[in-house]
């Protein structure tokens, strides 16, 4: 089951960012200064460890001039145990993000929609 899916509109975002700054990495901060906003990176530039959880990876299909490619997704341990019942949908909106994610300077910012998980998906 996946726990993390994204938007259309995120989808294209990330084809644009991915061509601008190379592979991708979502980190899903939890709160504090970046009002827990799911924060993206160049793959690497964040670093993660035993303290965080890989949700999945995001499959992003191809686009016009884009092959598909995946972007991982995580979540400090601590925060998953808030969130472990949802299924996360990364979307964009207009708007003012983050000054360490790299859609800020484009006017947009990422967000989380979240469901709760159904039984079956327990």
């Amino acid at each position: 089951m996946a726990r993390v899916d994204l938007t259309p509109e995120a989808a294209d975002l990330l084809r644009r960012l991915r061509a601008s700054h190379g592979e991708l990495m979502f980190h899903q901060s939890g709160g504090c200064c970046d009002g827990s906003a799911p924060m993206c990176y160049p793959a690497g530039e964040f670093r993660t460890g035993g303290s965080d959880v890989h949700l999945g990876d995001l499959a992003v299909s191809s686009g016009p001039e884009s092959d598909a490619f995946s972007v991982p997704v995580w979540m400090s341990a601590a925060q998953f145990e808030y969130w472990s019942h949802t299924h996360l949908t990364i979307d964009v909106v207009k708007g003012r993000g983050s000054g360490f994610s790299l859609e800020a300077p484009l006017g947009v910012r990422f967000l989380v929609r979240s469901r709760l998980l159904t039984d079956e998906e327990l």
